[in-house]
């Protein structure tokens, strides 16, 4: 089975808002003990954060559900109900967050960038909140708000300096096992190679420590072969260039050999043309044509690849090209990560819901919309008629009143908001 996913789903719940206390005071020689119940906690959060300790989305093939812990509630004596704790899930540095609708949420590309996917519930008030000098003895608090839930695409865009293009059995495998510690399936045969690999190259060179400060290091993608059509989707072509998206710079391995009836001088044409029609800049970043398996071509059969400016030849069996080709990428690498330095890891931030009232046509008659307006209803105890008429004095507050007059609703028209219906009467 696979080791290698680089698209999932994930199902994120954040935790519960806990119920606030309805409690009074019970001591001896205190006469009509006021009302102490307290508040409690809001649910924790769920934070998509990204992490180099995550290489794949294989974890949420099977397990997809992900969610936080729920808040405490509120006990008498004006105890207040525990914060539940937020939850941090790791997921690869380059995975994309996207709504079911395609909408992207977020690029996670850098270790700490953070998504907030699901907002935790607000912990209800106890009744020892809602005293007034009208409501001396409330005998009501609220519930919990119930945390944000809802599922997300997860896509995964690998993060490469280097990334190695070619068809299948061309060598990439080899070459890639050669200049890092990577460990790929190697065989004579097409398609050995169905998911990507990174290997990590590093070249010599000592800082004033000693200990190899002065050494360049660069990762190199070793991307599945692609075919003829690619970039239109054939076989799993989108599948496998997405992940060259981000590579700074191209190697174009093309066999010296002529590849099922290819020469060198097609496979070349080929592969650019394929990766211009994914994305046209993917045919402007910086590359180099290399020749692969150049101990297997006598002289007299050897093609020409001069044309393309800077190629070079190059035998994973014999070393014959390694180290130049090595010196050539860490060359330009440097190049591109000075031209395109990498953005800022600040936190991706979730984009805030618009506060305010919304009010909306249903039927025969309205709908009343807007987080503020759907919380104070969601959180209140709707059996209790003090309880709601605290909530009609506060909607009224929120100016849900006024946004019905001015949608055109009429005296006796039925409205909603959440769990809520009534018939509008308006204060004249």
């Amino acid at each position: 089975m696979s080791g290698f996913v680089d698209e999932a789903q994930v199902h994120v719940k954040a935790g519960d808002g806990g119920a606030g206390s309805v409690a009074f005071r019970r001591e001896a020689h205190v006469a009509r003990g006021g009302p102490d119940g307290g508040d409690a906690g809001a649910g924790g959060d769920v934070y998509l954060e990204a992490t180099r300790s995550a290489v794949s989305l294989l974890g949420f093939r099977d397990h997809p559900h992900r969610r936080a812990e729920d808040g405490g509630h509120g006990g008498g004596a004006r105890r207040h109900g525990r914060t539940g704790n937020d939850l941090i899930v790791p997921v690869p540095e380059g995975t994309v967050v996207r709504t079911l609708d395609g909408d992207v949420l977020a690029d996670l590309a850098h270790p700490g960038d953070r998504l907030l996917a699901a907002r935790g519930g607000r912990g209800g008030r106890g009744n020892a909140s809602f005293l007034t000098n009208k409501l001396r003895a409330p005998a009501f608090a609220e519930q919990g708000e119930v945390g944000e839930e809802r599922w997300l695409d997860l896509e995964l865009k690998l993060l490469a300096d280097v990334a190695l293009v070619g068809f299948p059995n061309a060598g990439k495998s080899t070459l890639i096992s050669t200049i890092s510690a990577a460990k790929p399936k190697i065989a004579d045969y097409p398609f050995t190679t169905l998911e990507p690999h990174l290997g990590v190259v590093r070249m010599g060179g000592h800082g004033p420590s000693g200990r190899g400060d002065g050494a360049t290091e660069f990762i190199v993608a070793d991307i599945p072969g692609l075919i003829e059509g690619a970039s239109e989707g054939r076989g799993l072509g989108h599948q496998f260039l997405r992940h060259i998206e981000r590579a700074r710079v191209l190697v174009v391995l093309v066999d010296l050999a002529p590849t099922e009836g290819r020469s060198p001088e097609d496979q070349v044409h080929i592969l650019l043309d394929e990766l211009a029609r994914y994305q046209s800049d993917l045919a402007e970043r910086p590359r180099i044509v290399v020749g692969s398996r150049a101990d297997s071509v006598v002289d007299e059969d050897r093609p020409e690849l001069s044309s393309y400016g800077g190629a070079m030849e190059i035998s994973s069996a014999t070393g014959e090209g390694i180290a130049e080709l090595v010196r050539r990428l860490a060359l330009l690498v440097g190049a591109a990560r000075e031209a395109m330095p990498a953005p800022s890891t600040a936190p991706v931030l979730h984009r805030p819901e618009a506060e305010g009232v919304l009010v909306e046509r249903e039927g025969e008659g309205w709908v009343v919309v807007g987080r503020q307006a759907a919380r104070a209803v969601a959180v209140s105890d709707l059996t209790n008629a003090d309880a709601v008429a605290y909530v009609q004095r506060r909607l009224k507050r929120l100016g849900v009143d006024r946004a019905l007059v001015r949608a055109g609703a009429r005296e006796g028209d039925a409205v909603r908001i959440g769990a809520m219906s009534f018939e509008f009467s308006p204060d004249h």
